[in-house]
């Protein structure tokens, strides 16, 4: 039914902000699972189900399970898809601890509900140093649903979402690393960053960075979330390098490298058309 909180897609942060969706506050806990009032969100209508003692049919025991419900119906029925985010306030931190889930969900008539199982643990939830039970014994729990187009997959032809980087007279380059071009995507201009014979972290590898272009700023507290996917093109053939990185930019860092494994004499053979050209093709999705 949803996803474990401890999966690497499922980013924690505090947020001073209330989630713009619906908001509850339950004053005791003694039931298996609550429902919100129906709220609004693209068009359709949600509503947000917790189980505070935790979800045992989607393995959630001792956690604190929270899911958002399409109550939508639609003839034919049609794909939603939607980020999520979940959030717990704690009075203790005057912020909300929130549950932002970088993987879109695709909603439907066969699958109406997404959420995650193990959102916080119920002993966290109860101890009242953390915070989170507020005056009059009450708990507050939110939601936000945000509304996305159909998410590009890596073999589409999508070109906005490409950059395409071709070095010429590979098995020449003497630089330590090269800079690519300035491209533009998701509202950000960026550039890639070459080291044809690693890095300080790993020598003989071919290593990628991913920049926000110089000038680009980051508000505080902005977070920019960044899926990757890599090909060094085969001239040759099919049998192209590929490699994927899933990230998180922030002010505290701006870039991320993407390794690949292959050494530099591999590069220089089977990689390198009849004019020592090396083709890159990188597909990004980006998450602001």
């Amino acid at each position: 039914m949803g996803s474990n909180a401890s999966d690497p897609a499922v980013l924690k942060t505090w947020r001073r902000n209330p989630p713009s969706s619906t908001l509850v506050r339950l004053s005791q806990l003694a039931n298996e699972k609550y429902e919100s009032p129906p709220f609004s969100s693209g068009a359709h209508n949600w509503r947000l189900v917790v189980h505070p003692k935790g979800n045992e049919a989607d393995n959630g025991s001792g956690f604190v399970s929270m899911y958002v419900e399409c109550l939508s119906s639609t003839t034919p029925p049609i794909d939603v898809f939607a980020y999520l985010t979940f959030f717990v306030f704690s009075e203790e931190e005057k912020k909300y601890l929130s549950f932002q889930d970088v993987e879109v969900k695709r909603f439907n008539s066969s699958k109406t509900v997404w959420g995650l199982s193990k959102a916080l643990p119920v002993e966290t939830l109860k101890d009242r140093a953390k915070g989170f039970i507020l005056y009059g014994e009450e708990h507050e729990f939110g939601a936000h649903v945000k509304i996305v187009s159909r998410p590009a997959s890596f073999g589409e032809d999508l070109p906005f979402h490409k950059f395409s980087w071709t070095i010429r007279d590979f098995a020449l380059l003497e630089q330590n690393d090269y800079v690519s071009k300035t491209f533009h995507m998701g509202e950000k201009d960026w550039t890639l960053k070459l080291y044809p014979k690693g890095d300080s972290e790993a020598d003989d590898k071919l290593i990628q960075h991913l920049h926000l272009a110089d000038g680009e700023t980051l508000a505080k507290g902005e977070l920019i979330f960044v899926r990757v996917n890599l090909k060094v093109l085969d001239p040759r053939g099919s049998n192209h390098l590929t490699g994927s990185l899933n990230c998180w930019l922030m002010n505290s860092n701006k870039a991320w490298g993407l390794p690949q494994s292959m050494s530099f004499d591999k590069n220089e053979g089977a990689y390198l058309d009849r004019e020592g050209t090396l083709e890159f093709i990188k597909v990004l999705e980006i998450f602001l």
